[in-house]
């Protein structure tokens, strides 16, 4: 079980749905943050998680995560006690050109609607990959962009900055 987390993150620019194999809807909450530490439940389709990250590395890359499926009853139930401000999303999965890793585009829904991000997951800060043309300017490291974040401070009270 690898227990590092390292990806990247970007806006999203053109469109995607076209080369998407999928896609779920999500529901997610936060039972705590704060530190930069977060455990997060999430109700994606018929199953929940339960997510514990740590704080990211200094250039935003990289974070320890811990994952568990749970029973989606179980995640329901800990929604109720989730701190205010729940983020709801799309995400579609998008492969690489290459095979070699899957797009998340995320289109997001309610006080962050307007904002489509996309991140890919990497086996190390150094690993390599390529950017579909529907890739915008990256935002790894930006904490605006962290869903944690955006829960108080929702993408429609800052959109007009970037």
């Amino acid at each position: 079980m690898n227990l590092l987390e390292v990806e990247r993150k970007f806006l999203v620019t053109g469109d995607f749905k076209e080369q998407a194999v999928s896609s779920t809807h999500i529901a997610q909450g936060y039972i705590a943050s704060g530190g930069g530490r977060t455990v997060r439940v999430r109700i994606r389709g018929d199953k929940g998680y339960l997510t514990i990250k740590g704080p990211s590395n200094k250039a935003g890359l990289a974070r320890f995560e811990w994952e568990k499926e749970i029973p989606r009853h179980e995640a329901e139930a800990l929604m109720t006690i989730c701190e205010p401000g729940i983020i709801e999303k799309t995400r579609w999965l998008v492969p690489s050109a290459d095979g070699r890793h899957t797009w998340e585009v995320d289109v997001f829904e309610g006080e962050n609607e307007g904002l489509v991000m996309a991140e890919i997951e990497l086996e190390s800060e150094d690993d390599t990959f390529e950017k579909p043309h529907f890739i915008g300017k990256e935002v790894t490291g930006d904490r605006r962009f962290y869903n944690s974040h955006m829960r108080r401070y929702p993408f429609r009270m800052w959109k007009d900055d970037i």
